[in-house]
């Protein structure tokens, strides 16, 4: 394949052409309640040609024959040329790579059975609704992946790749008289069937969950100061943070620009941002991106100051930096944008109990299910809350959301604990219209000193 590659980027008369082919293969099964809903296998092959010239834009073509890949070629030139951009785009300097590369399969999916698969999620479904009667509805899937991927481009890169991705998801929904509560179980790494065993503890966890939030109140709005844990924290920092931390919407946006200024103190030096696209085993991870430049563990705060942003080639060429290997495409049907991998909020030392001892009245935030921004604001609703009495983790609480102002709350962080670890979660992140991306987000506990909770209103 890289031989036929290489040959069709040689008819190319644009001043820089690159080629992506993909093949992949996958399968998925889901089951809502005890009803088997669906269970599919595919198998799906195209290609992504992009071509520039001098002065011009970008063109662009795709495929899903390579019988077409000659043409698809000279199609992208001849787009090029009828664009003309101001000031013209620039590439900045990689070292051409050759590289054959293969992630962990554990377990090549390939091999195993839908049948195998139907028996596993079937399982973890049967987990879920044997918690309890008030488990009225559950929804279990199973999806797996293995892409071949091929990359070439003008300037001696040629990359051959093996992407395995298999995700677990499960959710149980609970209801008493008309109160109904959820618990959600997700479950995502780039590696294979062996990896998906023995998952039982996590599915039961949730429908025990959602049984136990019938009974909790809902927490009282007000300001306190607040523990996030892991999964929480990491899935803040992703979207509250990372995405600013993109240059392509740097780059193309004055207020962005203003606000996310290199050297800028965003919070207390126990604050350390970053991003890992090299990060062994999660769903971001991958050796190069869809530029063929390597992936890396990228600062982006460093004690409390931006250092870094996320970038292309494009990117890092217009603002005068280095790329970083964030060039990311969903698919072959799309070109690749600035996208995160692997985003977390660095380890910090103590433990838990440091964090919550000398806290009078506060709120643990647990888990996310889902949250907004817009520009520096936020709003995230947690899985589940406790209350922290007297230094204590007390009773569960529900309806807990966090808002508030993005770089307010950044500088209100002001303890993180050594206990790091990646959400290794399903789902992906969506920009561009290219969703969902595998991402990972990683974080330790973190101690907001004063943040906003809305629930309940006292009274």
């Amino acid at each position: 394949m890289i031989d036929r590659l290489t040959t069709a980027l040689q008819r190319s008369r644009a001043d820089y052409t690159e080629i992506r082919v993909e093949r992949t293969w996958s399968t998925a099964v889901t089951f809502r309640g005890r009803r088997l809903e669906s269970a599919t296998a595919s198998e799906d092959q195209g290609g992504f040609v992009r071509a520039l010239h001098a002065g011009g834009g970008w063109g662009v073509a795709s495929f899903t024959s390579l019988d077409r890949l000659e043409t698809m070629v000279a199609r992208a030139g001849e787009l090029s040329r009828a664009v003309t951009v101001d000031p013209p785009i620039r590439l900045a300097d990689i070292p051409p790579r050759r590289a054959d590369a293969e992630l962990d399969l554990d377990g090549d999916v390939r091999g195993v059975a839908l049948a195998d698969k139907k028996r596993l999620i079937e399982a973890y479904n049967g987990v879920m609704l044997a918690v309890s009667d008030r488990i009225v509805d559950t929804l279990a899937s199973y999806r797996d992946e293995v892409s071949e991927y091929w990359y070439v481009n003008s300037q001696g890169t040629a990359l051959h790749e093996l992407r395995p991705e298999v995700t677990l998801s499960g959710t149980a929904v609970a209801r008493r008289d008309g109160t109904i509560e959820k618990g959600v179980e997700s479950i995502g790494l780039r590696r294979g069937w062996r990896s998906m065993q023995n998952r039982e503890p996590g599915f039961r966890a949730v429908a025990e969950r959602a049984v136990a939030l019938l009974d909790a109140p809902m927490v009282h709005g007000g300001t306190y100061p607040v523990i996030l844990d892991p999964e929480l924290a990491g899935v803040f920092i992703h979207e509250a943070f990372g995405h600013l931390s993109e240059a392509d919407f740097v780059y193309e946006n004055p207020q962005a620009r203003e606000m996310m200024t290199l050297g800028r103190r965003f919070g207390k030096p126990v604050l350390n941002v970053g991003d890992n696209g090299a990060a062994p085993g999660l769903r971001g991870t991958l050796p190069f991106d869809d530029e063929g430049t390597p992936t890396q563990d990228t600062a982006l705060i460093r004690e409390g100051i931006l250092v870094g942003r996320l970038h292309s080639r494009e990117t890092a060429a217009a603002m005068g930096e280095r790329p970083t290997g964030n060039a990311r495409a969903l698919s072959f049907r799309h070109p690749p944008i600035v996208r995160m991998t692997n985003t977390y909020i660095a380890n910090g030392t103590g433990t838990f109990d440091d964090l919550i001892r000398d806290i009078q009245l506060g709120v643990y935030a647990c888990g996310a299910f889902g949250g907004q921004t817009m520009l520096e604001n936020f709003s995230f609703t947690a899985a589940y809350g406790r209350m922290i009495r007297d230094g204590r983790v007390a009773e569960l609480v529900k309806d807990v959301v966090l808002a508030g102002n993005l770089f307010r709350t950044l500088d209100r962080i002001d303890h993180i604990a050594g206990d790091f670890r990646w959400n290794q979660m399903g789902g992906g992140c969506g920009k561009a219209g290219q969703v969902p991306l595998p991402v990972t987000e990683g974080a330790p506990h973190v101690r907001i000193e004063e943040a906003l909770i809305g629930g309940d209103v006292p009274g």
